[in-house]
């Protein structure tokens, strides 16, 4: 039996980390707590639910940002720490499921007491809650703008004859992030269609029922974001392409090898590790099935086992 493993470099953190990104959180999480004060404190004095609901909301965004900002902070101080086998990149995937759930719970906080003002409506200041809104506006805009610069699909190429294209990875702590930002931004939109139309039209109870739709919305984006991080932090990666193009390779190989064992799992934006067992009748090394898996640049961390096959 031969048994062999590698990696590039003697270190297993695979991720560089994001650090424009660690910045400009830091920054859209001070502006989201100072406006998440005004609207809260406006939605409260004004009577709207929509304000009050987009403050609430936005008070989680200002959670949610910061435990993005800490989690950068904390994959970086630990990156030498030899207790994680693979590096410290989940830290910040762990960050992105928490802010998710957070998500979550907020839009059903925003769906039960929109339901509420919808049964029990209330009197609402327009005049001095349209203001505060709009404002509201203006900062998740702000918010937005710094998180999507940078935020975008990493495109993992390979130069291989295989010709296989490569899905677009996100850096899923800022992800989070932004979609929290984004989800502020469009129940903002709400209070402030909300507000004008029960001011110049009437209907007061669209201030509610905006409410409800927002909290749908958010509940949506919540869930679709507790699914890639939670497939990320519990490594069911075997149905991406890499693992057919891992089979592919094995099947091209010189001599004829079975694979009994074969386990992939994501340890950076686009990287992955494996563990192969192979069985072969003929003689074949640990590094040349190394050297045919090198082809494919995401594979950064290989661990082969090699046994005679059996009769």
């Amino acid at each position: 039996m031969q048994h062999s493993a590698t990696h590039r470099t003697h270190s297993h953190q695979f991720d560089e980390g994001n650090p424009l990104a660690q910045k400009r959180i830091l920054i859209a999480a001070i502006l989201t707590a100072v406006m998440m004060l005004l609207e809260v404190i406006g939605g409260w004095i004004f009577n709207s639910m929509a304000l009050l609901a987009d403050g609430w909301h936005m008070s989680s965004h200002m959670l949610a940002l910061g435990l993005a900002y800490f989690a950068y902070r904390a994959a970086r101080h630990y990156a030498r720490d030899q207790r994680f086998s693979f590096g410290t990149w989940k830290i910040e995937i762990l960050a992105g499921y928490s802010s998710a759930i957070l998500l979550l719970v907020v839009a059903i906080f925003m769906a039960f007491h929109s339901v509420e003002r919808l049964i029990y409506p209330v009197d609402i200041q327009y005049n001095q809650a349209i203001p505060i809104a709009i404002l509201g506006l203006v900062i998740n805009l702000i918010c937005a703008w710094l998180l999507h610069d940078g935020h975008h699909h990493h495109h993992e190429e390979s130069s291989h004859s295989h010709g296989h294209d490569h899905t677009h990875e996100h850096d899923l702590n800022q992800k989070a992030a932004f979609l929290h930002v984004v989800a502020d931004a469009v129940t903002s939109v709400f209070a402030i269609i909300a507000l004008f139309a029960g001011k110049y039209m009437g209907w007061s109870f669209l201030d509610a029922l905006l409410g409800i739709l927002g909290a749908i919305l958010v509940a949506r984006w919540a869930y679709g974001l507790i699914q890639e991080t939670a497939k990320t932090l519990l490594d069911a990666e075997m149905n991406h392409p890499v693992v057919e193009e891992i089979r592919e390779v094995i099947q091209d190989l010189p001599v004829v090898v079975e694979v009994t064992d074969l386990h992939v799992w994501k340890v950076a934006k686009g990287k992955f590790a494996c563990i192969l067992a192979l069985s072969s009748h003929a003689s074949i090394s640990a590094d040349e099935v190394r050297e045919a898996l090198s082809i494919h640049e995401e594979i950064v961390h290989v661990s082969v086992e090699i046994n005679p096959l059996s009769v």
